[in-house]
């Protein structure tokens, strides 16, 4: 028990009140009644201590404690060589709840670890009721049940209990079938149960704004769609495709990154806790990074290609070229959201824009948002040529470049770039946009 302050309380000659309070003893409060000095004796500077005390806690355990509390500091200002002093305790205002609690517990399975309960505790974790919370990883029962919140093991799904497990055979759950009106229709695992029921809270917390706020509910979507799914689907073994083999190796995913933190089978030291909390790393990093291009980048470039499409008929009276105002910005997502509300409809072919050489691009709009496919692509004559070349073949002198797809193409000025765009619709009329190109 350590002393934190000792206060005098000026009163009468006989007796005085000093008050003793303590913010760092786990032992309890002491309440001290008041003493009378025998014989007019007091408590000096020096430390000399009186011979009778009577207290809530005993006589004998005071006085084992005496020492621990004396001598007492100096008050020189109140100080009177013929006062007498009584010691009485006041009890402290009460401690915040905080303060008293233990942190919180989040628990998982313990052994070999994956994706999905590495990103559900690292977004638990950023929010501010669970930033300093225990991880528990462990598969027996009774340690799971006094745990705050449990991911990933335990076999229930009962939100009112903070119990997110995704393994049960009853659980077949989606963001659709939980939240109506979303379109994702991939079963969720243990990180897309945490996101969709604390995501909102997360996001309007780190963008530092309201729930109700229209960025979050746009950000939490895009989020889900592009970052959280992915992980949902790889834990549940669900394909990205239906039919056929793959054409490559996917290697490199932020899943394939997690599960490679586990210890090998031949490494001689199987503890899996050190991997979990790179692995928690890795996964929070991740997504606060992901979140922050959304933020600053993707959200802002949709001002640009509202504007582009606004302007579209002062750059070709097609309206079926726009130009943005920057380039390289995000702008394919947007198009094909915004496309959707033009009236009359009608599918956009090129995007004009300068390259970071303060060169001009020309860039075919794609068939859908992750197709390598493009509505209009650039005449298969000036494929793959270059310079002079392509001045040739294209009779648009100034050429740079045309991708071998045909996708996009270069030129050194704004109006070269217009008439590789121009040519390109003189050759083919383009097709109106598919119903649905995003692919929901």
């Amino acid at each position: 028990m350590q002393c934190s302050s000792w206060r005098l309380h000026p009163g009468p000659l006989e007796e005085q009140v000093w008050e003793f309070s303590s913010h760092t003893s786990g032992q309890g409060w002491l309440l001290w009644e008041r003493w009378q000095a025998e014989g007019g004796a007091s408590i000096s500077p020096s430390g000399s201590a009186p011979s009778f005390w009577v207290s809530c806690m005993g006589q004998r355990f005071l006085r084992g404690l005496l020492p621990l509390l004396l001598p007492l500091p100096p008050v020189p200002t109140l100080w009177g060589p013929h006062r007498t002093l009584s010691l009485e305790f006041v009890l402290p205002s009460k401690r915040p709840r905080s303060h008293l609690m233990a942190p919180p517990r989040i628990g998982t399975h313990n052994g070999t670890f994956h994706c999905d309960e590495a990103l559900a505790c690292a977004l638990l974790r950023l929010l501010p009721e669970y930033r300093d919370a225990e991880i528990v990883r462990t598969r027996d029962p009774e340690k799971l049940a006094s745990c705050d919140i449990v991911v990933d093991v335990g076999g229930e799904y009962d939100p009112q209990r903070h119990r997110y497990d995704h393994h049960q055979r009853s659980f077949t759950e989606t963001m659709s079938s939980l939240s109506p009106g979303k379109p994702w229709q991939t079963k969720l695992s243990s990180a897309g149960l945490i996101y969709l029921h604390f995501g909102h809270k997360l996001l309007a917390q780190l963008l530092g704004t309201s729930e109700e706020d229209s960025v979050v509910g746009i950000l939490y979507d895009k989020m889900y769609e592009n970052f959280v799914e992915e992980v949902d689907a790889v834990d549940n073994g669900i394909a990205q495709w239906e039919e056929g083999e793959p054409r490559y190796a996917l290697t490199t995913t932020l899943s394939a990154r997690v599960a490679r933190l586990n210890p090998t089978w031949n490494q001689p030291n199987q503890d899996t806790e050190a991997g979990f909390k790179r692995a928690m790393d890795l996964v929070r990093e991740e997504f606060l990074q992901r979140l922050d291009f959304y933020q600053h980048s993707w959200l802002p470039a949709r001002a640009l290609v509202e504007e582009a499409l606004a302007q579209r008929f002062q750059v070709d009276a097609s309206g079926k070229i726009i130009e943005l105002a920057k380039g390289g910005c995000p702008w394919k997502e947007h198009l094909y959201h915004l496309e959707l509300d033009l009236s009359p409809p009608v599918a956009i072919s090129f995007v004009i824009y300068t390259d970071q050489a303060g060169q001009w691009r020309v860039q075919c709009v794609p068939k859908e948002l992750h197709s390598f496919q493009s509505r209009l692509p650039l005449p298969e004559p000036w494929r793959g040529l270059r310079d002079e070349a392509l001045d040739q073949v294209s009779g648009i002198p100034g050429c740079v470049f045309v991708h071998a797809s045909g996708f996009i193409g270069g030129h050194r000025t704004r109006e070269g770039a217009l008439s590789m765009a121009r040519a390109t619709l003189a050759l083919h009329s383009a097709p109106l946009p598919p119903t649905n190109p995003l692919g929901q």
